[in-house]
Formats: C-alpha cells, sequence, structure tokens
C-alpha cells in the first residue's frame, strides 16, 4: 500500500471512492526526493461588483457615483493613469479581512474589460469574465464569449486528474429569473457552458461516488477499514494528516446534513420569498468551499471556478450576521446612496468567505512542505467595477497564494485600459501554458511572476 499513488482511491462497498490527501510517504514513493506538488488554479467570484468607497484604496471620500458609466471613468477622477507598485500595507474596510495573509496576497487595480454593446451588463461581466474575447470577433454570438480561462488551463494541467476542472455554484435557488449567462463563468467554448454544481450533495456525490449509497451511513464508513490498513504503514506525521482529513470529510457530511434538514423544515413554512433564501448564507458557501478545497487538495481536480452568486437576480438571501431578514444584493446595488452601509456588509460578508478558504488552505501541508495556498493561484474577482454604475473598469481584484512562484504582499495599479486578460494570460503562464497571447491580452504582468 506503501507504493500507492497519491491519486490512489479507497473503495468502500456501494461503489464509493475516497481519494487520499497529500502524504509524504507516498509522495516519496512516487517522485522521489526534491518532488514540487504541480500549481493549482482557483477562481472565486463575487457578483454585482462592489462598492469602490469600501474596496479601493484612496476612494473612501469620494462622491457615489450615479448612472449607467459604461467604460467611462475618466469623468469620475478616480483612475490613476500611472502604473505603480507599492507595498500593500494598510487594507480598506472591505479588504480588512485579508490582514492575517497580507503577505499572500496582490491587490491589482486598473484592470479593464471592454464591453460589446447588445447585450446585458449583468449577463456579458459573468459570463466573459474568464474568456474576454475581442468584442466582435466571435462569429455568430451576441457575446465577446469563447472558451474560458479555467478550460484553456485545464487542456494542459487536467489531463491526468479525475476532473478536469469543476464547477461550483452557491446559487441554492430554483427559480431561474434570468438566462444562463448571468449564471455561469465557466464555457467549454462560445454556446457550450460547462454547467455549475449548486447541490453540495451532489458535488459530494459527483467527487467521491460512482453509484448511489443513499442506503449506507456514510462514505467515511464505507471506505474506514481499507484507511486503517493504510494508517498502520504510515508515518506518524502522515497518520496525524490522514486523520484530518477524514475528520475534515465528516464534518463536511454533518454540515450537509444539517443544511438539508433545515431545508425541509423550511419548505412546510409559507414565506414570500422561497425557503432557500432563509439559508443561512455563509455556511452555505463554506460548505461549498470545503468541497471545493477538498478537491484540491487531494488532486480531483488541479483547476476550480466558485461563483459565489448570480449575477442581476433579485432573489434575496439571509446574510446571517448582517439581517433580520433576506436581502436582495442587486436591489440593494441599485440604491447605493440610501443602502451603501448595508451594501459594505454585504461586500466584506463575501471577502470574509473568501479569507475563510484562504486560511482553510494555508492550513493544509502539501507533500513538498508547502501550504496548499503557496500551490493555488486563487483569484478574487468580479466582473463589475462598481455594482451601481455598471462600469467594467478598473475591476476589483485579488490574486492570493503561488507560494514562491510569485511575489506577493503588494498593490499593483495597472496603466488605464491594460486588458483583464493580460492577468489571466499570466496566470495560464504560471500553470506551465506556452502561450504568448489570451483573448484580447496585449501582454503580461511581469510584476506578479517571482524573478
Amino acid at each position: 500500500m506503501t507504493s500507492s499513488s497519491r491519486r490512489s482511491f479507497l473503495r468502500g462497498i456501494g461503489g464509493t471512492v475516497l481519494a487520499l490527501p497529500w502524504l509524504d510517504s507516498l509522495a516519496r514513493a512516487e517522485s522521489g526526493p526534491g518532488y514540487r506538488v504541480p500549481l493549482r488554479m482557483a477562481h472565486f467570484y463575487v457578483p454585482i461588483g462592489v462598492v469602490r468607497r469600501g474596496f479601493f484604496p484612496g476612494e473612501a471620500n469620494h462622491i457615489i457615483p450615479k448612472g449607467n458609466l459604461g467604460n467611462v471613468m475618466k469623468s469620475l477622477g478616480k483612475q490613476d493613469p500611472h502604473y505603480g507598485v507599492k507595498p500593500l500595507q494598510e487594507l480598506t474596510p472591505t479588504m480588512e479581512p485579508l490582514a492575517p495573509l497580507k503577505g499572500k496576497i496582490n491587490l491589482i487595480t486598473g484592470m479593464d474589460r471592454t464591453f460589446q454593446q447588445g447585450t446585458d451588463v449583468h449577463a456579458q461581466c459573468a459570463s466573459c469574465y474568464l474568456s474576454s474575447a475581442k468584442p466582435y470577433t466571435v462569429d455568430g454570438s451576441a457575446w465577446p464569449l469563447d472558451r474560458t480561462l479555467d478550460h484553456v488551463v485545464a487542456d494542459h494541467v487536467g489531463t491526468e486528474t479525475p476532473f478536469a476542472t469543476l464547477e461550483f455554484s452557491c446559487n441554492s435557488h430554483r427559480d431561474n429569473k434570468e438566462s444562463i449567462y448571468f449564471d455561469n463563468i465557466s464555457w467549454y467554448g462560445t454556446g457550450h457552458l460547462a454547467p455549475s454544481i449548486r447541490d453540495p450533495r451532489k458535488m459530494y456525490r459527483r467527487l467521491f461516488s460512482t453509484q448511489e449509497v443513499d442506503r449506507y451511513r456514510d462514505i467515511t464508513d464505507l471506505v474506514l477499514e481499507d484507511a486503517n490498513a493504510l494508517k498502520r504503514d504510515l508515518g506518524f506525521a502522515d497518520r496525524r494528516k490522514f486523520s484530518e482529513y477524514f475528520d475534515s470529510i465528516r464534518t463536511i457530511e454533518t454540515q450537509m446534513d444539517r443544511l438539508e434538514n433545515m431545508k425541509a423544515e423550511l419548505a412546510k413554512v409559507d414565506f414570500e420569498e422561497p425557503p432557500e433564501a432563509y439559508l443561512p448564507r455563509g455556511e452555505y458557501i463554506r460548505l461549498m468551499g470545503d468541497l471545493m478545497v477538498v478537491a484540491l487538495q487531494t488532486g480531483l481536480t488541479n483547476v476550480a471556478t466558485f461563483m459565489v452568486g448570480p449575477e442581476r437576480w433579485d432573489t434575496p438571501y439571509r446574510f446571517e450576521g448582517l439581517f433580520d431578514n433576506p436581502r436582495s444584493h442587486h436591489q440593494m446595488s441599485h440604491n447605493q446612496t440610501k443602502m451603501i452601509d448595508d451594501l459594505l456588509k454585504v461586500d466584506r460578508f463575501h471577502m470574509q468567505q473568501y479569507v475563510y478558504l484562504l486560511q482553510k488552505m494555508e492550513a493544509i501541508e502539501d507533500a513538498d512542505g508547502a501550504s496548499l495556498l503557496d500551490n493555488t493561484l486563487m483569484t478574487y474577482g468580479s466582473g463589475l467595477g462598481d455594482g451601481s454604475t455598471h462600469q467594467y473598469n478598473d475591476l476589483p481584484i485579488i490574486m492570493a497564494g503561488g507560494g514562491d512562484r510569485v511575489r506577493a504582499g503588494r498593490h499593483i495599479n495597472m496603466p488605464e485600459g491594460t486588458p483583464l486578460a493580460n492577468l489571466w494570460l499570466t496566470q495560464a503562464q504560471l500553470m506551465g501554458l506556452e502561450i504568448d497571447h489570451f483573448a484580447d491580452s496585449t501582454g503580461t504582468i511581469s510584476d506578479v511572476v517571482a524573478s
């Protein structure tokens, strides 16, 4: 058993499988000394932009903009046209939760996208976020939508993983008010959606089960006998890591059971909103995030996308700890002057979920001694620079992780008009792709890459 590959599966009855985490002894057996864990990539997408004065340095006292600005920012006097790099020191109110990880992130400002006239602003900002094709170059489509970055990268790094990519969504509602373009950021190509999974139980079964296993107690019990046999052959550090991993899987199972029971009880109550609106929002996001982290940790995939919520839907959510009743993020964003304090709370709430995942990844040690976060490019971003004005300029982008492959702890302000695709090209090259352009890129961001 000690010569097993890290990607080996422990198998129980009912067709259930459980992937192994990184274990030092297994990595040494398969790779020898000097082995370096492959880099992963994950994208954490936040809908409807952010409140600029809470997120962007130097904008705290700026007047809240009004109207649909599109790609016009010069009139605001907010965009610094000059390039600059400086240490990331004081964090803005929205970014404050990142303080414990400040040395492992880069704030990248000044990144723009070009809006193609003729389609909805929200739909285009989501669906084209990871493709950013040159406007009016995609035949037969009203969208500048091409194969997205995650699949381009997975073509290179996903050939030996069980899943080339995994698509996570935290939209629990079934009232499909909008089209698929508002609710998906991952696409195989123009018009070919890579459907995301929204139900934690469905994602759990996709990751760990090959057959229906409802009649059995739980997945960890099914494979426990094989697991214990393997544990006896491991060293102390690996036994501890193995136990931590199984404990995390059991915690995920418990969380799923709790939310499913809560949802069943809520369905019996007559609400104005769907029952899903009353589910604890943060708990749901963190549960889906835990599943993504496990998938990256075990090598089930090296590429993942994580969509916190859909664009523009007026569907309410109960942001636990913030409001007494479910609230619509989109509706609040269009009344920013009166609801700015509430919107700032939502932005910080989303940042806290991102930080939760970063800290969880930082606590997981990979076989090369680095953390899972060090071996992952984990990017926070949105397709709008401001939810109330629908601007495509100066998008809120934070890039975390990467270890010694990147230079971190800085604020990188790009020149006005720098395409977001320049960052995607940079990430693709960091992931090992030998390409010199992606979508509408004009170059790379050299200050992200370690010398």
